[in-house]
């Protein structure tokens, strides 16, 4: 047991010292871009003066213009509804923790500069670790699959700029391995943490559901499921759906009730949604909107993240009858085979919650969003790394290509971030 535990806290280190590392490689990339490298759009100068720093003018870049606008003046525009308010919170309280400390100066270099520091303290590579070797019961597995995690698919957003992705991730995370220890208020908490940053939080709720009902369901046990239980179950529920409920009826308050006249969105339907409008109305989201011969590009962009989801679930799901014979009882097969002799490290039945959260999500991705933030959105499945270490371990051809792209894609896409070029 010692020696085990002796293992795991020197994969720990090893691993904490790679998530070191991977920023720094990022930073250096990035930043070294900016200072020798000409600016595709020159917004950023419209903002900040000549006298800040490669590391500050580096920051600068896409969504970061709304974070910092809402930070020092709240959601001003219509469109700033679509960013939820807890990376703006973060941006000016540490931007004026540093102003205050003689570490900045005041403005746009302090907010920018705060908030990657804050964001840059929220690693989720331990926890990750904790998840994988929970899930996959194998110390190596779980080493190789938070490893790959460092490669990151967009390392701007979750490893150097302030953005919502690091603190999503991280309190995502923590509600996960807060429901492996069945700790379920603990697990409401960090969800609605998580949905706090980002609006895909709401979904996190279904692993609490899970846990506490459709796991004993399943394995039939039927002394853990009462009415209370049920209730309980809701109340814990309902709290991660609160950040997106407030945000929306912070809106219908601000634009239906005060303001005169009333904005068209506020009839459209009997639950109106300022985030739904500005998603509809400035980012043109919808069902099948972004399939457009233009946005190929785009698509391509995604497709490494999308198969690699995409395979990893078909591959769980096909072996869907012997994971959860509960489930599937009266069609699983009576003969023997020979995938039962050899059973995959990835096809434990604790995965099967994070397989249906992940392959909804990246449905959603597919066909309802602009799929090129499933390249900042789906590393926050634990999933997506499990994903990568099965290619690696059972598929190594596709594992070893997997790691080739990622590799290059995170140096190009370190330029392309400092250059200000797409993707966002």
């Amino acid at each position: 047991m010692q020696a085990c535990d002796s293992g795991q806290a020197q994969h720990l280190r090893i691993l904490l010292s790679f998530s070191l590392l991977s920023r720094l490689i990022v930073c250096v990339l990035i930043v070294s871009s900016t200072a020798l490298l000409t600016l595709f759009d020159s917004s950023p100068r419209l903002v900040l003066s000549a006298e800040v720093s490669a590391w500050t003018a580096s920051l600068l870049r896409w969504d970061v213009f709304h974070f910092g606008h809402v930070a020092s003046h709240g959601p001003v525009y219509e469109h700033e509804w679509a960013f939820f308010p807890p990376i703006s919170l973060v941006m000016s309280w540490s931007g004026s923790a540093l102003s205050y400390l003689g570490f900045g100066r005041q403005g746009w270099p302090a907010l920018l500069c705060g908030g990657a520091l804050v964001g840059m303290l929220f690693d989720s590579t331990w926890v990750l670790y904790q998840l994988s070797l929970f899930h996959l019961r194998s110390p190596s597995a779980a080493f190789l699959a938070t490893a790959l995690s460092l490669i990151s698919t967009s390392p701007a957003a979750l490893r150097f700029a302030p953005y919502s992705e690091p603190f999503f991730t991280y309190f995502s995370y923590r509600g996960m391995l807060a429901c492996v220890w069945s700790r379920w208020p603990l697990a409401s908490i960090y969800f609605a943490m998580a949905s706090a940053f980002r609006s895909n939080g709401i979904f996190l709720c279904g692993f609490i559901a899970w846990g506490m009902l459709l796991a004993p369901f399943l394995s039939a046990r039927w002394d853990l499921l009462s009415v209370k239980r049920l209730l309980y179950c809701t109340a814990l529920v309902a709290l991660p759906l609160a950040p997106f409920i407030y945000h929306n009826y912070s809106g219908y308050v601000l634009f239906c009730s005060m303001a005169q006249p009333h904005p068209a969105w506020c009839e459209e339907s009997m639950l109106p949604s300022i985030y739904s409008h500005v998603q509809d109305k400035y980012w043109n989201v919808g069902f099948l909107r972004y399939w457009t011969i233009s946005n190929i590009p785009n698509f391509l962009l995604a497709m490494p993240v999308l198969l690699n989801v995409y395979a990893f679930c078909g591959f769980y799901l096909c072996h869907l009858p012997w994971i959860v014979p509960r489930l599937f009882s009266q069609c699983r097969p009576k003969i023997n085979d020979d995938r039962l002799q050899t059973c995959s490290l990835f096809l434990q039945p604790t995965i099967l919650p994070h397989v249906v959260h992940g392959l909804a999500l990246t449905l959603l991705l597919t066909f309802n969003a602009h799929v090129q933030i499933a390249l900042r959105v789906l590393p926050s499945l634990p999933m997506m790394h499990w994903a990568a270490a099965w290619l690696l371990i059972e598929r190594p051809k596709w594992g070893k290509a997997w790691i080739v792209w990622c590799v290059v894609w995170c140096a190009l896409s370190c330029v392309l971030w400092a250059v200000f070029l797409p993707p966002a």
